[in-house]
């Protein structure tokens, strides 16, 4: 099993319920359990189109079997099965979802970045990322 951190955000809809939802799918995934969420707090959207909502984040500390790109397309699933489409980047989004760690690894290929490359300059990552390492 390895250690993951995972970034989840919401800022359409009842982002709660989509925080929780997440969680609980989260989960659920074959050989992943949740170990600890940090507290859930409002943000202000950084980038992307203007007038958005704001956010509400948390971080999760999970473990895991799936390898990383097979970790992400089940982030994506989830993503999906809450109702995210595709569209403008940083745009609004009911759900969130994005690998900061994966253990001690780094990757890098056209779809993921491990470490995630923007985390240590969004302080709505790195406060709720101290609360659960």
């Amino acid at each position: 099993m390895t250690i993951c951190y995972l970034a989840v955000g919401s800022n359409l809809g009842n982002r709660r319920k989509f925080i929780k939802l997440a969680i609980k799918m989260v989960d659920s995934l074959t050989g992943t359990r949740v170990i600890k969420t940090s507290s859930i707090i409002q943000t202000l959207p950084v980038g992307g189109p203007r007038n958005q909502g704001k956010f509400l984040n948390a971080v999760l500390k999970i473990s895991t079997r799936l390898s990383p790109l097979r970790l992400l397309k089940q982030l994506k699933n989830i993503e999906k099965t809450l109702g995210r489409v595709g569209s403008v980047r940083f745009a609004a989004r009911c759900i969130d979802l994005d690998i900061l760690l994966y253990g001690e690894e780094s990757f890098k290929s056209k779809k993921l970045v491990i470490p995630h490359p923007r985390m240590f300059k969004r302080d709505f990552v790195t406060g709720p990322l101290l609360e659960v390492i």
